[in-house]
């Protein structure tokens, strides 16, 4: 039997007052670890121009880096040599302009589902607006009726929404998703794909993800970025840097669709025939 599967933001989605996208820029980056033991390049020589408002999906192996790069935007992590920009500014430290939301949800258990969301406003964040934001943000993501509940009454899906509506409370000029949705089950990973489409309609800003999902970064992202080491080379570089034309909703069964997710299989050392 054929099933073809497609991917939709639902409609009439409140609009936030966002921010706006920043462009993200990588200038030969490259990042070494450094032990008594010896020294670890996992990143080499990484330039990237990435637009204000793509999503940019990160693929690669286990340990190739995906997430020390996206560190190295937040100013979590810092180049080893090179430079990393987000609009014009370098970032050499915590970098204010971006958010993040991780694997985990990392909520505060004593506190309710709009207290966590508050948790990511700016400081200067004046009382009035940054409650109307809250609500805005609460509606955006579907929790509407959860937003009086303590972490432990929510399900894993629905704490994952609450980390998305925090990290965007800031109003970031770039959003860092490191795996966001890989401890999910598989039907829970499909609504917040859907969620995710939605909230960037929404709220168009720079949204760089880490994931290990091709299908996921085929239908969600602009672009998908791929790490891997070439020949000879012990630290990861960009393999592949390939641009996603089509619109949404993206069909699996699309010729593009099936052709683009062969090639990246096989660049990631995956069988296709196997899946």
């Amino acid at each position: 039997m054929n099933m073809t599967l497609s991917f939709a933001a639902p409609e009439a989605a409140p609009v936030v007052s966002a921010s706006s996208a920043l462009d993200v820029q990588f200038s030969n980056v490259s990042r070494t670890f450094t032990t008594k033991m010896e020294n670890r390049t996992v990143l080499a020589d990484i330039n990237l121009q990435i637009p204000a408002g793509q999503v940019v999906a990160i693929l690669g192996a286990s340990g190739c880096g995906k997430s020390t790069l996206l560190r190295s935007v937040s100013g979590l992590d810092h180049p080893t040599t090179g430079t990393i920009r987000t609009g014009t500014r370098e970032v050499t430290g915590i970098n204010e302009l971006c958010a993040v939301a991780f694997q985990e949800p990392r909520l505060l258990p004593w506190r309710s589902v709009r207290q966590n969301i508050a948790l990511g406003l700016a400081p200067e964040t004046d009382k009035r607006s940054g409650n109307a934001l809250i609500e805005e943000l609460i509606e955006l993501t579907g929790l509407s009726h959860a937003a009086s509940l303590r972490p432990r009454e929510i399900s894993g899906g629905m704490a994952q929404r609450v980390s998305l509506a925090r990290a965007l409370a800031r109003r970031p000029g770039v959003l860092l998703l490191d795996e966001p949705f890989g401890a999910l089950d598989a039907l829970t990973r499909l609504k917040m794909q859907d969620l995710l489409l939605s909230i960037h309609a929404s709220f168009p800003t720079t949204v760089l993800m880490v994931t290990h999902d091709v299908d996921e970064a085929l239908t969600l992202a602009d672009r998908v970025i791929v790490l891997g080491r070439g020949a000879g080379h012990s630290a990861a570089g960009v393999i592949e840097d390939l641009s996603i034309s089509a619109g949404h909703p993206r069909r699996h069964t699309d010729e593009k669709f099936v052709a683009d997710r062969l090639h990246l299989l096989r660049l990631l050392g995956v069988d296709p025939t196997n899946h």
